[in-house]
């Protein structure tokens, strides 16, 4: 049975996955050594889709709405800037052990892993293929939009047809531009509807955008801001003025805002009610090194990180 799932739009090569763009790719195993590529095998897109969907199947049906945070989810994690594929493949494993363990587990998350350098010096060439990277993952975000609305018209047939999943998203880092940049391809190819979920919750951790994005609040100017929040039920983004890397990222950079993961939403502006952000400065010790990757190390964050899945009211969810 898959436990693991792997998108890429990295090159194919012999031993792993490269750092130039490609087309997608397909992967799955059932093997915990996800950063050894002979663990892998290769799927196609339509054989990987019809695995997925199989597996997502087998989830409980929740037909009591009072239970709806039980409802299960297919959640596609988008790495960030300097990992290579087996590094992000290794985080993912991390997270899906966190998180989506069997049984008792979320439900099923599915890396999709971008052709960032892997190298710490390579910031500026990194922001650049994660741009170039955003039609790939509109091409996924578009087949599962497509989906969806099928599932809908089914269901409003037959309610027992009703889908068994929630879907939803985390993005890391620079993960975050690359998800920026394809919800708005998404948004315009499918004639920028005005809230229509495709994501149920996304979670931008450590974001490494700016603070403004959500700047046109519940106008629509047809933002890339205005395409993530009208493509998602609910946008959590987790922050800390102790995240370093970041400080890195705004010098680089030298032009812009501020960065969303190290200052949180830019208080200037008022976002859409959809939109909200958290202090994580207070879960990580006073020593605690390279807070930008901790998120995904410190327990108290992974719990946190699983009650905003879960669809916890902002209000109930414990404060760190």
């Amino acid at each position: 049975m898959t436990k693991y799932w792997m998108i890429s739009n990295r090159t194919v090569k012999r031993d792993g996955l490269g750092t130039s763009h490609g087309p997608l790719s397909y992967w799955l195993t059932d093997k915990n050594a996800v950063g050894d590529f002979g663990s892998w095998e290769r799927s196609t897109g339509p054989q990987f889709k019809k695995e997925l969907i199989r597996a997502a199947d087998q989830f409980p049906q929740v037909d009591d709405p009072a239970a709806n945070e039980d409802q299960k989810h297919v959640t596609l994690f988008v790495h960030g800037y300097n990992n290579s594929w087996d590094d992000a493949a290794r985080r993912y494993l991390k997270i899906c052990q966190g998180m989506f363990a069997p049984t008792t587990g979320l439900g099923i998350c599915v890396l999709f892993t971008w052709p960032s350098d892997g190298l710490a010096t390579d910031y500026l060439p990194d922001r650049a293929d994660a741009e170039k990277s955003a039609p790939e993952l509109a091409d996924v975000l578009s087949v599962l939009y497509d989906w969806l609305l099928g599932q809908q018209a089914v269901a409003a047939k037959d309610s027992s047809n009703a889908c068994k999943a929630k879907t939803s998203m985390i993005a890391h880092s620079m993960g975050s531009y690359v998800l920026q940049k394809a919800m708005q391809f998404a948004w315009t190819r499918k004639s920028q509807p005005l809230l229509v979920s495709l994501i149920n919750q996304l979670v931008m951790v450590a974001a490494d955008v700016d603070n403004d994005l959500f700047r046109g609040g519940e106008t629509v100017s047809k933002s890339d801001g205005d395409a993530i929040a009208n493509l998602t039920y609910r946008v959590t983004a987790l922050y800390s003025g102790r995240d370093s890397t970041l400080g890195l990222s705004a010098g680089l950079k030298h032009f812009g805002k501020r960065r969303l993961g190290r200052s949180g939403l830019d208080r200037t502006v008022t976002p859409p009610d959809n939109v909200w952000d958290l202090d994580c400065t207070p879960l990580f010790k006073p020593d605690q090194k390279n807070i930008h990757s901790a998120y995904f190390e410190e327990p108290r964050s992974i719990e946190l990180m699983r009650q905003i899945l879960r669809g916890t009211d902002r209000g109930l969810i414990r404060q760190p």
